[in-house]
C-alpha cells in the first residue's frame, strides 16, 4: 500500500486555501509601508531610511518527533535557522538577526541545550546573529518529552537589489542546488510510512542507521544565494519547501509556469526509503526530490552563475526552463 500526505493528517492545498483566508484578514493591518507580506517567501517593509526589510518565520514540523524519538537533536537548530533564512533570502535579503521560540512540557537543559547550539552554530553560518527568544516552559500543554520550535529571521534588501522575478521571460532557466535530504517538510508523512511499515530508525540505511538519514539538517544557502545575486544575473530565487519543486518555482515566476526535467539530478538515498510507500506523484508533490534551492537565470548568463557557485564547492545541476 502507498500514502499520501492526506492520509498522513496533512493537507497542502487546505494549507494553501488557509494560506488565502489569512490574506483577506491581515489584508485590513496593511500600511503604505508593506512592499509585499502574506503569501511569498518572505514579507517586506519599507525600512524608516530607505530599503526594505525581510522578515519570516517557520518552524521545523513534525520532524521534532522523529529526533525526540531518536535522540538526536541538534540538526534541528539547523534546520530551524535554515527554514527561516533559506526564505528571507529569495529576495536578495541579508540576514540580519534570528529570534527562537521553544516550548516544552518540562524543561530538560541537557536534552534541547543542543538545539540551541545547532541555531547559534547555522545562524554563525549566514552572518546573522541569535538576537534574542522565548523558552516556554508548558506542562499540561505539552508532555514531559514534548516540545515544538518556532523561529522569526529579519533582513535588509536595498529596494533597488531587490529580486522579485518582475523581469522572468520565457525560455530562462531553473538552476538548482541539491538538497540534503528531507530537509524539514513531508515528515508527518514521513512518520505515517514508519508506523504502517513496521520500520525502525535504528534498521540499518546505506552507511549508517535510517534516523542519521532522515534527520540530516536542512542546507543553508544564504551564502551562495547572495553570491549568485553579486553576479547581477539572478532574476528570482525559490526555496523548495512544503509543495515541492513545481509549486514553490511557481511562486516566484508571475505569469509563466515551470517545465521540469525530473532525471536531471541523483535523488538523495532517503528517498530511496520512500519510494516503495509514496507513489511518484505524491513525493513530487510533497518533498524537494533532492533539489533544494533554484535560480532563475538567462541562459546566456548560465556559465557565469555556475562558476559562482563552483567556486563555492557546490555542484549545481540544469532543473528545467521557464515556459509561457
Amino acid at each position: 500500500m502507498t500514502w499520501t500526505y492526506e492520509q498522513s493528517g496533512v493537507s497542502i492545498e487546505g494549507g494553501n486555501a488557509w494560506v488565502e483566508r489569512i490574506k483577506t484578514i491581515v489584508g485590513t493591518t496593511e500600511s503604505p509601508d508593506v512592499v509585499s507580506s502574506i503569501g511569498g517567501f518572505a514579507g517586506l517593509y519599507r525600512a524608516p531610511r530607505g530599503g526594505l526589510l525581510a522578515a519570516c518565520c517557520d518552524g521545523v514540523g513534525t520532524k521534532l518527533e522523529i529526533a525526540n524519538a531518536a535522540g538526536i537533536m541538534r540538526g534541528l537548530g539547523q534546520d530551524l535557522v535554515a527554514m527561516n533564512v533559506n526564505d528571507l533570502v529569495t529576495c536578495g535579503a541579508r540576514p540580519l538577526f534570528f529570534l527562537d521560540y521553544l516550548a516544552c512540557g518540562h524543561l530538560d537543559t541537557t536534552r534541547l541545550s543542543p538545539v540551541i547550539e545547532g541555531v547559534v552554530e547555522a545562524c554563525r553560518d549566514c552572518g546573522a546573529v541569535l538576537l534574542g527568544g522565548e523558552t516556554a516552559e508548558m506542562p499540561g500543554v505539552y508532555p514531559a518529552e514534548g516540545f515544538d520550535l518556532a523561529g522569526f529571521a529579519v533582513g535588509y534588501v536595498d529596494e533597488d537589489d531587490l529580486i522579485d522575478g518582475s523581469t522572468v521571460t520565457e525560455g530562462d532557466l531553473l538552476l538548482g542546488l541539491p538538497s540534503s535530504g528531507l530537509h524539514s517538510n513531508g515528515f508527518s508523512l514521513v512518520r505515517k510510512v514508519l508506523l504502517e511499515s513496521g520500520l525502525n530508525l535504528a534498521m540499518p540505511f546505506g552507511t549508517g542507521i535510517l534516523a542519521d538519514h532522515l534527520l540530516e539538517p536542512t542546507r543553508l544557502y544564504v551564502r551562495q544565494a547572495l553570491a549568485a545575486v553579486e553576479t547581477g544575473k539572478v532574476k528570482a530565487m525559490a526555496h523548495i519547501t512544503g509543495g515541492g519543486l513545481e509549486e514553490n518555482v511557481t511562486r516566484v515566476l508571475g505569469k509563466h509556469r515551470p517545465s521540469v526535467n525530473w532525471d536531471s539530478w541523483t535523488r538523495p538515498a532517503v528517498y530511496g526509503f520512500l519510494a516503495p510507500h509514496v507513489e511518484e506523484k505524491e513525493m513530487r508533490h510533497v518533498f524537494n526530490v533532492g533539489v533544494g534551492f533554484v535560480f532563475v537565470i538567462a541562459p546566456e548568463d548560465l556559465d557565469r552563475v555556475q562558476q559562482t557557485f563552483e567556486t563555492l564547492g557546490e555542484r549545481p545541476f540544469l532543473v528545467g526552463e521557464v515556459l509561457p
